[in-house]
């Protein structure tokens, strides 16, 4: 009798090849800089709709990027020039409101924006991967694009002080240091809006706090007086704030009005770092499971 041999049969399957590979972070320090370059196109596309979307259906649009610090600075300069006669160094009241407005508006608007991430974009979280970094480095964009525009606004009335003779170009190295001023805002922007944004996902009175608290953070800021108004008894306080030596940095580069040394700038540094890390360490925390809480 012929004998047969069993039918072989590869069961081998070839090797499967994908276009992207989705794993879980591997620890809290693992940031996807590779995803968030290949997202760029994302990036920008949400940078822009935010751009948009802002004013779309505003009669004037844009302009209000200028219309609205432009009305603030006049507004403190009525009560805080003229009622309260708060003195401004022998600087023009409009520029020195106005570079504090500019300055300030950066980095609570990224702050407030930043510290809704998770909540405002949940369902879009819930849908699509993309790097979740990709949306608080899209509000630090946005608003650096409307805080140049604001930038100009104060670049042009300064050198119209400066051809009119009343106000003279200040000869010193902290007007160079002006993006790193700006860099410094964008990072304790990010860094406080990360931690809040994490936070507000389990404490949601967190939400009513923010807004409140950025008006507080402001007063306890240079932005509407000089530290050199200060009593010495209060001055230690306002000085252990790390937002100050930037607002009395950056005026004194522009208007030669302020306070600021190698110390001051070294702790603002290095605490903004600090907040930046936390607030990177607690925004891949909370990313992993907090579609199950908003």
């Amino acid at each position: 009798m012929p004998q047969t041999t069993p039918l072989q049969t590869n069961t081998a399957t070839p090797a499967e090849s994908w276009d992207l590979v989705i794993r879980p972070q591997r620890s809290l320090f693992d940031i996807d800089w590779k995803g968030i370059w290949q997202y760029r196109d994302l990036l920008r596309m949400f940078v822009i709709k935010d751009i948009t979307v802002l004013y779309k259906q505003t009669i004037l649009g844009p302009a209000w990027f200028i219309i609205q610090p432009i009305l603030t600075t006049f507004m403190f300069m009525l009560v805080f020039g003229n009622i309260a006669g708060i003195s401004t160094d022998g600087t023009p009241k409009i520029l020195f409101y106005l570079s504090g407005v500019v300055i300030w508006s950066y980095f609570s608007e990224t702050f407030s924006k930043t510290s809704s991430t998770f909540r405002t974009n949940a369902g879009i979280f819930g849908k699509v991967y993309f790097p979740r970094l990709i949306m608080p480095l899209a509000q630090v964009i946005t608003g650096l694009v409307k805080f140049s525009i604001q930038f100009a606004l104060f670049i042009s009335i300064y050198l119209y002080f400066v051809f009119s003779g009343d106000v003279s170009i200040n000869p010193n190295s902290h007007i160079l240091l002006f993006p790193f001023y700006v860099v410094l805002m964008a990072v304790y922007g990010l860094g406080f809006g990360l931690i809040f944004t994490s936070l507000t996902t389990k404490y949601r009175d967190l939400n009513f706090l923010i807004s409140f608290g950025v008006q507080l953070l402001m007063y306890a800021t240079p932005v509407i007086y000089p530290v050199s108004t200060i009593p010495d008894k209060y001055k230690i306080y306002i000085q252990a704030n790390p937002l100050t030596p930037i607002l009395e940095g950056f005026k004194y580069g522009f208007l030669g009005a302020g306070e600021i040394n190698l110390h001051n700038l070294l702790y603002t540094t290095g605490t903004g770092l600090t907040i930046l890390f936390l607030g990177v360490l607690v925004f891949n925390k909370t990313e992993k499971d907090f579609i199950d809480t908003v």
